[in-house]
């Protein structure tokens, strides 16, 4: 008498919220050509076909990632740039705080965004391209800031505001990649303080340096 054949089980699930948090972890201190399926399932503890049923491809849960690691990360600091903080004051927030956040010792140094997928494979161009529209966001928003704080006269009116934006990006990315060396938080502070220093205030209220 033969046995009857077994029913196959379902797939073991996932909450989405958790395995999200999962691979952002891994991608962030692996980054996306150093982490595999293999990686991302043995993490999680499911199989690949529950990973691909929940969240697509890799490169769809890459994107995924970067979308809930963006609004848990940046929310603040984009909501301080939006509000009515001056916007001497929401830049100071915006690189106080990456100081501290990239080098908290309980979570992976640097910024899951700033310095992501910048040298790569062929394969991996989708996954660049999305970072990089996500750093051109974060660009905007700042020059934004900036168009504001130049009509509402809180820089010199000479001060070219794409210029200024890219230029606090570039020091974020900087402290980014300081962060990932091993840099503490108060060397970036302090190179936050020295950037800050750079603020094209109005001629009628120019500031000492800070040194």
């Amino acid at each position: 008498m033969t046995e009857p054949a077994r029913k196959r089980g379902r797939p073991r699930l996932l909450d989405r919220d958790v395995g999200l948090d999962v691979a952002a972890r891994l991608f962030w201190e692996h980054g996306y050509e150093g982490t595999s399926i293999a990686d991302l399932t043995e993490a999680m503890g499911i199989p690949p076909p529950s990973l691909y049923a929940t969240f697509g491809s890799k490169d769809d849960l890459y994107r995924q990632a970067l979308d809930h690691i963006n609004e848990r990360e940046n929310k603040q600091w984009l909501e301080a740039l939006q509000g009515k903080m001056p916007a001497y004051d929401a830049i100071a927030f915006y690189l106080h705080d990456a100081a501290a956040r990239f080098t908290d010792p309980g979570r992976p140094r640097g910024c899951m965004i700033s310095t992501a997928v910048l040298q790569h494979g062929e394969k991996s161009e989708s996954a660049a391209q999305t970072v990089a529209a996500w750093r051109e966001l974060g660009l905007e928003a700042i020059k934004a800031r900036f168009d504001r704080a130049l009509a509402e006269g809180e820089l010199a009116s000479e001060t070219d505001t794409e210029a200024l934006a890219r230029f606090y990006g570039a020091v974020v990315q900087g402290m980014s990649a300081q962060a990932c060396d091993g840099a503490c938080g108060a060397k970036l502070k302090r190179l936050a303080d020295i950037a800050l220093s750079a603020w094209p205030w109005p001629h009628a209220h120019r500031q000492n340096p800070v040194l």
